[in-house]
């Protein structure tokens, strides 16, 4: 059997030049928010404590809890809307085919009985209202000429729908059945996000202008605005009431968020300035934010969420993020006798993980490639990316120090460090496999196959190279030089992962056709076969420290656990880990399995017997 134990979920996606538009359900203190195909619900007091959907067929742009806190409405680039309940097993109530494009916002009615969706579409449909359980229209919305970007719903009646866009306006229906009444140009770009006050008295809109306008709720005119002394000074991407209709928080492209007090004649001055703690690069922009309860909630562009304190907004925020992009490997190291999980995507981010804490910061390099392959030790990280070089890091802490990269000739396929020796790597390509000490390159090997994968034994004394053909070819190394020693044939489809056990005695390799073999390092015959499970590639896999078991990972979303001494039928299985495919397997102890996947999540397994 294996538990979840715990999720270190992913951070929002964003997109430069764009909000992204996060919202709550104040009852549990909760904010849901999307990335990729997920929704993922967490909760503010318990960052740890985060679930996610994954049943969109398309990347999910927008959710929200309906009134009562028990249903979810997820929006898509497809057009579509799911309402699924949010407890349980995510039944899914509804789903209906709103627009013909990318929706960009969603707002249930107050009484959770209408959605109104607005977003990009053919023709002139770019906002649609209807009834939740039959999707039956209410209302006509005219008046847009381009994607529109917000939308809000009155929260007392009578109802009124407020929508704004690309096209620079903020329009203003009546209804139920809704129908144009007004539109208001007072902006000068695009308008970024609309919201109605708690108690329906006014609404706000803010812009790329650097502007923010507030009308009045019931009638739609023109009551004040936001003023421009101290105000921002970039694109503002998104606003938020508090609970007592009196203050906004907005947040904007010039790296602040700041607290606006809304007074009786409609106009609004700046309160409070909060300065977002992050380096001040690209990364730092903020582009979502939320007002819930005592919290106000900041995200950057780079994916970072922090929260402040309502009442004692002085205070250091809490910080937390995640990936954005499917992670590609993942290992465990020990740092100053603390482990510590490190994770790498695509893009170049790093990220620690300690368990039972979760988020453990960024680590930053100094040179952001995007990276291939990864290796890491307790001192030191290897990493490769697009660009022909292999990196090596030294950690100190949560610091990398000065890298220093290799150029290897061509692409890497797989990286690998001996353990004991770390200064030794290997590095394979397609057509060579190189042998690096320290920054030297000492061997290089013409192969007269495609290496897929590679790896080095913990004490530096071997190396197998796994080829396109299916066969593991087994060399010694003797001082800097490498010799062919063995070649042995069982898999059926091109090598994708070979792993040594931690005490050297076993080995372990996995092909693209779903089979993974563990064999006997000294007699080089197989030790555990008929793994053949996964219904799919086998991505990586893993040993358990006291190389007891192996894990395997594939993309078909499974992670399957295997003893090495019993018949691989006697497995535990994990269906569903993620979303995606799972692409990086480690052990942090012998009961926990740590995975990663596409869906930009770190998952923490606990194994009971």
């Amino acid at each position: 059997m294996a538990e979840l134990s715990e999720t270190y979920a992913c951070a929002p996606s964003t997109e430069r030049g764009r909000g992204i538009l996060i919202s709550g359900d104040p009852k549990t203190n909760s904010i849901v928010y999307t990335n990729g195909r997920s929704v993922i619900i967490r909760r503010l007091d318990a960052p740890l404590e985060a679930s996610i959907y994954g049943e969109h067929a398309y990347q999910a742009t927008v959710a929200r809890f309906s009134p009562n806190g028990e249903w979810v409405a997820s929006a898509d680039v497809s057009g579509t809307v799911r309402i699924w309940g949010r407890h349980g097993d995510r039944v899914l109530k509804n789903e209906f085919r709103v627009l013909s494009g990318r929706i960009d916002d969603l707002q249930w009615s107050p009484d959770g009985l209408r959605i109104v969706a607005s977003g990009d579409g053919k023709g002139k449909s770019f906002v649609r209202a209807f009834m939740w359980d039959s999707g039956t229209n209410v209302g006509e919305f005219d008046g847009h000429s381009r994607r529109v970007l917000s939308c809000a719903f009155k929260p007392t009646r009578p109802f009124r729908i407020v929508t704004c866009g690309e096209d620079f306006l903020v329009n203003f229906y009546e209804g139920p059945p809704f129908k144009f009444k007004l539109s208001q140009r007072e902006h000068s770009n695009f308008v970024n996000c609309v919201r109605f006050s708690p108690d329906g008295t006014k609404f706000i809109s803010v812009s790329s202008d650097k502007k923010g306008i507030i009308y009045d709720g019931k009638t739609g005119e023109k009551i004040g605005e936001l003023s421009m002394e101290d105000g921002h000074k970039g694109s503002i991407y998104a606003v938020s009431w508090s609970t007592d209709s009196k203050q906004v928080l907005t947040v904007s492209a010039d790296k602040t968020a700041k607290i606006w007090e809304i007074m009786e004649d409609g106009n609004g001055k700046v309160k409070r300035t909060l300065a977002s703690p992050g380096s001040g690069g690209l990364d730092d922009m903020l582009v979502g934010c939320l007002w819930q309860n005592d919290h106000l909630v900041t995200v950057s562009l780079g994916g970072m969420i922090n929260i402040y304190s309502a009442s004692h907004p002085d205070k250091m925020p809490t910080s937390f993020s995640g990936h954005m992009k499917s992670i590609t490997a993942l290992a465990c190291t020990l740092q100053s006798a603390e482990k510590v999980i490190l994770s790498s995507s695509y893009d170049g981010v790093i990220i620690q993980w300690i368990q039972s804490i979760g988020y453990g910061g960024r680590l930053v390099r100094k040179d952001n490639t995007q990276i291939k392959c990864f290796a890491a030790v307790e001192e030191e990280l290897a990493t490769a990316g697009f660009d022909n070089k292999v990196w090596r890091i030294p950690l100190n802490g949560d610091q990398c120090g000065n890298a220093e990269p290799v150029d290897v000739g061509s692409q890497p396929k797989d990286l690998n460090l001996a353990v004991q020796t770390p200064e030794l790597a290997l590095v394979s390509t397609d057509s060579e496999v190189i042998m690096l000490r320290g920054l030297q390159v000492v061997s290089t090997i013409k192969l007269g196959y495609g290496a897929t994968a590679s790896t080095i034994s913990p004490d530096g004394s071997e190396a197998i190279v796994g080829g396109q053909d299916g066969k593991l070819h087994i060399y010694s190394i003797d001082g800097d030089s490498l010799k062919e020693e063995a070649v042995l044939e069982k898999h059926r489809g091109s090598i994708t992962v070979i792993r040594y056990s931690p005490d050297a005695s076993m080995f372990a390799s996995a092909d693209a056709n779903r089979e993974a073999v563990v064999w006997d390092r000294v007699s080089r015959e197989v030790k555990l076969k008929n793994m053949l499970y996964h219904s799919a590639r086998i991505n990586c896999l893993a040993w358990s420290p006291d190389s007891h078991l192996i894990a395997t990972g594939s993309l078909d979303t499974c992670v399957i656990i295997y003893e090495v001494d019993k018949p691989a039928s006697s497995r535990i299985t994990i269906k569903g880990a993620h979303l995606g495919g799972v692409y990086g397997l480690t052990f942090s102890d012998e009961n926990s399995v740590v995975s990663a996947g596409e869906d930009a999540c770190v998952r923490v397994w606990r194994l009971v017997q």
